[in-house]
Protein backbone atom coordinates (compact mmCIF):
# COMPACT_ATOMS: atom_id res chain seq x y z
CA UNK A 1 0.00 0.00 0.00
CA UNK A 2 2.77 2.13 1.24
CA UNK A 3 4.41 1.15 -2.86
CA UNK A 4 1.25 2.06 -4.33
CA UNK A 5 1.16 5.75 -2.46
CA UNK A 6 4.86 6.90 -3.28
CA UNK A 7 4.17 5.39 -6.75
CA UNK A 8 1.49 7.60 -6.97
CA UNK A 9 2.85 10.61 -5.65
CA UNK A 10 5.59 10.47 -8.08
CA UNK A 11 2.80 9.89 -11.52
CA UNK A 12 1.44 13.45 -9.47
CA UNK A 13 4.94 15.02 -9.31
CA UNK A 14 5.63 13.77 -13.33
CA UNK A 15 2.25 15.15 -14.23
CA UNK A 16 2.54 18.72 -12.54
CA UNK A 17 5.91 18.77 -14.19
CA UNK A 18 4.45 18.28 -17.40
CA UNK A 19 1.93 20.92 -17.10
CA UNK A 20 4.01 23.50 -15.85
CA UNK A 21 6.42 23.06 -18.85
CA UNK A 22 3.16 23.02 -21.30
CA UNK A 23 2.06 26.30 -19.47
CA UNK A 24 5.62 27.98 -20.18
CA UNK A 25 5.36 27.34 -23.44
CA UNK A 26 1.97 28.49 -24.16
CA UNK A 27 2.78 31.60 -22.37
CA UNK A 28 5.46 32.02 -24.30
CA UNK A 29 3.59 31.24 -27.83
CA UNK A 30 0.90 33.91 -26.64
CA UNK A 31 3.72 36.52 -26.06
CA UNK A 32 4.90 35.79 -29.16
CA UNK A 33 1.48 35.98 -30.84
CA UNK A 34 0.30 39.59 -28.88
CA UNK A 35 3.87 41.09 -30.05
CA UNK A 36 3.13 40.22 -33.94
CA UNK A 37 -0.63 41.05 -33.99
CA UNK A 38 0.76 44.76 -32.09
CA UNK A 39 3.78 45.03 -34.34
CA UNK A 40 1.75 44.22 -37.90
CA UNK A 41 -1.24 46.44 -36.33
CA UNK A 42 1.15 49.39 -35.63
CA UNK A 43 2.43 48.90 -38.95
CA UNK A 44 -0.70 49.06 -40.88
CA UNK A 45 -2.13 52.08 -38.86
CA UNK A 46 1.04 54.12 -39.17
CA UNK A 47 0.85 53.35 -43.14
CA UNK A 48 -3.07 53.99 -43.13
CA UNK A 49 -1.79 57.50 -41.33
CA UNK A 50 0.78 58.05 -44.04
CA UNK A 51 3.21 58.82 -40.77
CA UNK A 52 6.74 57.47 -40.91
CA UNK A 53 8.16 57.50 -37.43
CA UNK A 54 11.51 56.16 -36.71
CA UNK A 55 12.27 52.76 -35.82
CA UNK A 56 13.13 53.43 -32.02
CA UNK A 57 9.44 55.10 -31.55
CA UNK A 58 7.79 52.40 -33.75
CA UNK A 59 8.84 49.51 -31.29
CA UNK A 60 7.81 51.58 -27.88
CA UNK A 61 4.27 51.23 -29.75
CA UNK A 62 4.56 47.74 -30.51
CA UNK A 63 5.77 47.00 -27.06
CA UNK A 64 3.13 49.03 -25.09
CA UNK A 65 0.24 47.57 -27.32
CA UNK A 66 1.36 44.28 -27.37
CA UNK A 67 1.40 44.83 -23.26
CA UNK A 68 -1.72 46.22 -22.75
CA UNK A 69 -3.56 43.32 -25.50
CA UNK A 70 -1.25 40.57 -23.38
CA UNK A 71 -2.94 42.23 -20.23
CA UNK A 72 -6.69 42.55 -21.35
CA UNK A 73 -6.43 38.52 -23.27
CA UNK A 74 -5.02 37.57 -19.86
CA UNK A 75 -7.53 39.30 -17.58
CA UNK A 76 -10.74 38.16 -19.94
CA UNK A 77 -9.41 34.71 -19.59
CA UNK A 78 -8.56 34.74 -15.88
CA UNK A 79 -12.05 36.55 -15.37
CA UNK A 80 -13.87 33.47 -17.59
CA UNK A 81 -11.45 30.59 -15.59
CA UNK A 82 -11.91 32.22 -11.98
CA UNK A 83 -15.73 30.82 -11.66
CA UNK A 84 -14.23 26.99 -12.87
CA UNK A 85 -11.79 27.23 -10.11
CA UNK A 86 -14.31 28.72 -7.55
CA UNK A 87 -16.46 25.04 -8.42
CA UNK A 88 -13.75 23.37 -7.44
CA UNK A 89 -13.09 25.30 -4.54
CA UNK A 90 -16.10 26.12 -3.38
CA UNK A 91 -16.71 22.39 -1.36
CA UNK A 92 -13.40 22.54 -0.02
CA UNK A 93 -14.64 26.54 1.62
CA UNK A 94 -17.79 25.07 3.15
CA UNK A 95 -16.74 21.86 4.19
CA UNK A 96 -13.84 23.56 6.40
CA UNK A 97 -16.74 26.02 7.58
CA UNK A 98 -18.85 22.89 9.08
CA UNK A 99 -15.50 21.23 10.24
CA UNK A 100 -14.68 24.50 12.58
CA UNK A 101 -18.20 24.62 13.59
CA UNK A 102 -18.00 21.20 14.89
CA UNK A 103 -19.61 18.92 12.04
CA UNK A 104 -17.38 16.65 11.39
CA UNK A 105 -19.95 14.22 9.32
CA UNK A 106 -18.83 16.25 6.49
CA UNK A 107 -18.29 14.37 3.22
CA UNK A 108 -17.01 15.88 -0.17
CA UNK A 109 -18.07 13.75 -3.02
CA UNK A 110 -15.31 12.58 -5.36
CA UNK A 111 -14.93 14.59 -8.68
CA UNK A 112 -13.13 13.54 -11.96
CA UNK A 113 -12.89 17.15 -12.80
CA UNK A 114 -10.83 17.93 -9.26
CA UNK A 115 -7.22 18.13 -10.65
CA UNK A 116 -4.72 15.93 -9.35
CA UNK A 117 -3.40 17.66 -6.43
CA UNK A 118 -6.29 19.09 -5.05
CA UNK A 119 -8.33 15.81 -5.21
CA UNK A 120 -5.25 14.68 -2.95
CA UNK A 121 -6.40 18.07 -0.49
CA UNK A 122 -10.22 16.55 -0.84
CA UNK A 123 -9.53 12.98 0.50
CA UNK A 124 -7.62 14.85 3.09
CA UNK A 125 -10.22 16.98 4.06
CA UNK A 126 -12.67 13.50 4.29
CA UNK A 127 -10.02 11.72 5.93
CA UNK A 128 -9.61 14.95 8.76
CA UNK A 129 -13.07 14.86 8.95
CA UNK A 130 -13.87 10.90 9.43
CA UNK A 131 -10.63 10.89 12.38
CA UNK A 132 -12.17 13.82 14.08
CA UNK A 133 -15.78 12.40 13.64
CA UNK A 134 -13.95 9.30 15.71
CA UNK A 135 -12.41 11.66 18.20
CA UNK A 136 -15.80 13.03 19.28
CA UNK A 137 -17.33 10.11 19.29
CA UNK A 138 -14.54 8.98 21.92
CA UNK A 139 -14.83 12.08 23.71
CA UNK A 140 -18.81 11.92 24.52
CA UNK A 141 -18.39 8.25 24.99
CA UNK A 142 -15.47 9.35 27.88
CA UNK A 143 -17.78 11.94 29.36
CA UNK A 144 -20.67 9.33 29.68
CA UNK A 145 -18.45 6.90 31.02
CA UNK A 146 -17.17 9.23 33.41
CA UNK A 147 -20.45 10.46 34.64
CA UNK A 148 -22.09 7.06 35.38
CA UNK A 149 -19.16 6.07 37.34
CA UNK A 150 -19.58 9.21 39.71
CA UNK A 151 -23.23 9.08 39.42
CA UNK A 152 -23.85 5.34 41.17
CA UNK A 153 -21.62 6.07 44.42
CA UNK A 154 -23.40 10.02 44.24
CA UNK A 155 -26.53 8.18 44.46
CA UNK A 156 -25.66 5.96 46.99
CA UNK A 157 -24.06 8.23 49.66
CA UNK A 158 -27.00 10.59 48.92
CA UNK A 159 -29.67 7.72 49.14
CA UNK A 160 -27.88 6.06 53.08
CA UNK A 161 -27.42 9.42 54.25
CA UNK A 162 -30.92 10.04 53.51
CA UNK A 163 -31.59 7.01 55.44
CA UNK A 164 -29.31 7.90 58.05
CA UNK A 165 -31.23 11.11 59.61
CA UNK A 166 -33.86 8.41 60.83
CA UNK A 167 -34.35 8.38 64.68
CA UNK A 168 -35.35 4.81 63.85
CA UNK A 169 -32.59 3.33 63.18
CA UNK A 170 -30.80 0.63 65.71
CA UNK A 171 -27.03 0.93 66.10
CA UNK A 172 -26.20 -1.87 64.46
CA UNK A 173 -28.39 -0.32 61.10
CA UNK A 174 -26.70 3.18 61.57
CA UNK A 175 -23.42 1.06 61.60
CA UNK A 176 -23.91 -0.84 58.63
CA UNK A 177 -24.88 2.27 56.21
CA UNK A 178 -22.35 4.18 57.95
CA UNK A 179 -19.81 1.27 55.90
CA UNK A 180 -21.65 1.32 52.74
CA UNK A 181 -21.27 5.36 52.49
CA UNK A 182 -17.52 5.13 53.49
CA UNK A 183 -17.20 2.49 50.63
CA UNK A 184 -18.61 4.37 48.19
CA UNK A 185 -16.29 7.20 49.03
CA UNK A 186 -13.68 5.23 48.77
CA UNK A 187 -14.71 3.99 45.08
CA UNK A 188 -15.02 7.36 44.02
CA UNK A 189 -11.89 8.53 46.09
CA UNK A 190 -10.33 5.60 43.78
CA UNK A 191 -12.02 6.60 40.66
CA UNK A 192 -10.36 10.14 40.77
CA UNK A 193 -7.10 8.66 41.28
CA UNK A 194 -7.14 6.40 38.43
CA UNK A 195 -8.40 9.08 36.21
CA UNK A 196 -5.91 11.40 37.06
CA UNK A 197 -3.31 8.60 36.55
CA UNK A 198 -4.13 7.63 32.99
CA UNK A 199 -4.39 11.85 32.54
CA UNK A 200 -0.95 12.04 33.41
CA UNK A 201 0.76 8.99 31.82
CA UNK A 202 -0.59 9.94 28.66
CA UNK A 203 0.34 13.56 28.85
CA UNK A 204 4.25 13.00 28.69
CA UNK A 205 4.88 14.96 31.40
CA UNK A 206 4.28 12.07 33.76
CA UNK A 207 7.84 11.77 35.97
CA UNK A 208 9.82 8.50 34.76
CA UNK A 209 13.02 7.90 36.46
CA UNK A 210 14.78 4.21 34.50
CA UNK A 211 16.59 2.55 37.21
CA UNK A 212 18.16 -1.26 37.36
CA UNK A 213 16.80 -3.88 39.37
CA UNK A 214 15.77 -7.15 39.71
CA UNK A 215 12.42 -7.92 37.89
CA UNK A 216 12.11 -11.32 39.68
CA UNK A 217 12.48 -9.73 43.30
CA UNK A 218 9.58 -6.97 42.97
CA UNK A 219 7.25 -9.55 41.30
CA UNK A 220 8.34 -11.93 44.50
CA UNK A 221 7.38 -8.48 47.14
CA UNK A 222 3.98 -7.86 45.16
CA UNK A 223 2.73 -11.36 45.44
CA UNK A 224 3.73 -11.05 49.33
CA UNK A 225 2.28 -7.87 49.59
CA UNK A 226 -0.84 -9.12 47.95
CA UNK A 227 -0.81 -12.14 50.45
CA UNK A 228 -3.77 -11.07 52.72
CA UNK A 229 -6.32 -10.84 49.61
CA UNK A 230 -5.69 -14.17 48.17
CA UNK A 231 -5.08 -16.18 51.39
CA UNK A 232 -8.90 -15.18 52.51
CA UNK A 233 -10.80 -16.87 49.31
CA UNK A 234 -7.93 -20.07 50.09
CA UNK A 235 -6.55 -19.06 46.45
CA UNK A 236 -3.23 -21.32 45.63
CA UNK A 237 -0.44 -19.23 44.13
CA UNK A 238 1.96 -20.74 41.26
CA UNK A 239 5.19 -18.75 41.32
CA UNK A 240 8.08 -19.71 38.74
CA UNK A 241 10.42 -16.42 38.73
CA UNK A 242 13.63 -16.37 36.67
CA UNK A 243 16.44 -14.22 37.27
CA UNK A 244 15.77 -11.21 35.00
CA UNK A 245 17.22 -7.59 35.53
CA UNK A 246 15.28 -4.46 33.27
CA UNK A 247 15.86 -0.93 33.05
CA UNK A 248 12.61 0.83 34.29
CA UNK A 249 10.70 2.67 36.38
CA UNK A 250 10.18 1.09 39.41
CA UNK A 251 7.33 2.52 41.15
CA UNK A 252 5.12 2.37 37.77
CA UNK A 253 5.94 -1.05 36.79
CA UNK A 254 4.88 -1.86 40.50
CA UNK A 255 1.72 -0.56 39.36
CA UNK A 256 1.46 -2.80 36.88
CA UNK A 257 1.76 -6.23 38.51
CA UNK A 258 -0.71 -4.95 41.70
CA UNK A 259 -3.00 -3.93 39.12
CA UNK A 260 -2.86 -7.94 37.28
CA UNK A 261 -2.48 -9.91 40.34
CA UNK A 262 -5.91 -7.42 41.83
CA UNK A 263 -7.79 -8.52 38.98
CA UNK A 264 -6.98 -12.56 39.07
CA UNK A 265 -7.85 -12.40 42.54
CA UNK A 266 -11.20 -10.43 41.77
CA UNK A 267 -12.27 -12.71 39.42
CA UNK A 268 -11.03 -16.32 40.92
CA UNK A 269 -13.17 -17.66 42.92
CA UNK A 270 -12.23 -19.20 45.99
CA UNK A 271 -10.18 -22.24 46.15
CA UNK A 272 -8.79 -21.35 42.73
CA UNK A 273 -5.52 -21.28 41.26
CA UNK A 274 -3.03 -17.87 39.94
CA UNK A 275 -0.11 -18.92 38.60
CA UNK A 276 2.76 -16.04 38.49
CA UNK A 277 5.53 -16.66 36.27
CA UNK A 278 8.47 -15.06 35.22
CA UNK A 279 11.28 -16.12 32.36
CA UNK A 280 13.82 -14.58 29.66
CA UNK A 281 13.12 -14.68 26.42
CA UNK A 282 16.01 -13.56 23.96
CA UNK A 283 16.30 -9.79 25.12
CA UNK A 284 12.51 -9.73 26.46
CA UNK A 285 11.15 -10.48 30.27
CA UNK A 286 8.47 -12.23 29.77
CA UNK A 287 5.55 -12.33 32.52
CA UNK A 288 2.78 -14.67 32.57
CA UNK A 289 -0.17 -13.85 34.96
CA UNK A 290 -2.67 -16.78 34.71
CA UNK A 291 -5.67 -17.40 36.77
CA UNK A 292 -8.52 -20.07 37.01
CA UNK A 293 -11.60 -17.62 37.01
CA UNK A 294 -14.22 -17.01 35.09
CA UNK A 295 -12.62 -16.35 32.45
CA UNK A 296 -13.64 -13.23 29.22
CA UNK A 297 -15.80 -13.47 26.52
CA UNK A 298 -14.38 -13.86 23.13
CA UNK A 299 -16.30 -10.76 21.79
CA UNK A 300 -15.05 -8.98 24.88
CA UNK A 301 -11.26 -9.81 24.57
CA UNK A 302 -10.26 -7.31 22.35
CA UNK A 303 -12.11 -4.39 24.36
CA UNK A 304 -10.78 -5.06 27.63
CA UNK A 305 -7.68 -2.47 27.58
CA UNK A 306 -10.26 0.78 26.51
CA UNK A 307 -10.78 2.98 29.24
CA UNK A 308 -14.08 2.47 31.48
CA UNK A 309 -14.75 -1.38 29.71
CA UNK A 310 -15.66 -3.87 31.66
CA UNK A 311 -16.28 -7.66 30.38
CA UNK A 312 -18.17 -8.25 33.51
CA UNK A 313 -21.55 -6.61 32.76
CA UNK A 314 -22.90 -8.01 36.09
CA UNK A 315 -20.35 -6.42 38.20
CA UNK A 316 -21.86 -5.09 41.16
CA UNK A 317 -20.91 -3.11 44.14
CA UNK A 318 -19.11 -5.72 45.99
CA UNK A 319 -16.70 -6.58 43.14
CA UNK A 320 -15.91 -3.03 42.31
CA UNK A 321 -13.71 -2.12 39.45
CA UNK A 322 -13.80 1.19 37.16
CA UNK A 323 -12.44 -0.47 34.35
CA UNK A 324 -9.73 1.71 34.49
CA UNK A 325 -6.60 -0.78 35.62
CA UNK A 326 -6.27 -2.81 32.53
CA UNK A 327 -5.86 0.82 30.67
CA UNK A 328 -3.49 1.72 32.95
CA UNK A 329 -1.30 -1.09 32.89
CA UNK A 330 -1.53 -0.85 28.76
CA UNK A 331 -0.09 2.77 29.53
CA UNK A 332 2.82 1.86 31.53
CA UNK A 333 4.13 -1.28 29.64
CA UNK A 334 3.47 1.05 26.35
CA UNK A 335 5.97 3.76 28.07
CA UNK A 336 8.52 0.92 28.45
CA UNK A 337 8.78 -0.05 24.78
CA UNK A 338 6.86 -3.18 25.82
CA UNK A 339 3.60 -5.19 25.08
CA UNK A 340 0.42 -6.83 26.98
CA UNK A 341 -1.75 -9.65 25.55
CA UNK A 342 -4.54 -11.45 26.70
CA UNK A 343 -5.85 -14.69 26.21
CA UNK A 344 -9.00 -16.16 27.89
CA UNK A 345 -11.54 -19.25 27.88
CA UNK A 346 -14.95 -18.47 29.15
CA UNK A 347 -15.49 -19.94 32.21
CA UNK A 348 -12.24 -21.52 32.57
CA UNK A 349 -9.57 -18.61 33.17
CA UNK A 350 -7.50 -15.88 31.75
CA UNK A 351 -3.78 -15.37 31.01
CA UNK A 352 -2.28 -12.06 30.26
CA UNK A 353 1.33 -11.61 29.23
CA UNK A 354 3.94 -8.73 29.33
CA UNK A 355 6.90 -8.06 27.60
CA UNK A 356 9.50 -5.67 28.37
CA UNK A 357 12.99 -5.18 27.03
CA UNK A 358 15.34 -7.09 29.58
CA UNK A 359 18.84 -6.32 30.55
CA UNK A 360 21.59 -9.08 29.43
CA UNK A 361 22.49 -11.36 31.97
CA UNK A 362 25.93 -9.86 32.06
CA UNK A 363 24.35 -6.54 33.35
CA UNK A 364 23.04 -7.12 36.93
CA UNK A 365 22.23 -3.91 39.28
CA UNK A 366 23.95 -3.35 41.98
Amino acid sequence: MEVQYQANRKTARGWRFFKSVCGICLLLLFSLASWSAAYFFIRYLLNALGSRPSDYVGQLFTQLVAFVTSMGIMGTIGVIFRDKRMEVFRPMIDAMKRIAKGDFTVSIPSDERVPGQFGELVESINHMAVELNQMEKMRQEFISNVSHEIQSPLTSIGGFARILQSDELSREERMHYLGIIEKESARLSKLSENLLKLTSLESDHHPFERRRYRLDKQLRSVILACEPQWNDKGIDMDVSLEDVSIEADEDLLSQVWVNLLHNSIKFTPAGGTIGVRLKRNGQQAVVFVTDTGIGIPENDVTHIFERFYKADRSRNRSTGGSGLGLAIVKRIVEMHTGSVAVQSVHGKGTTLTVRLPALPSAVAPK
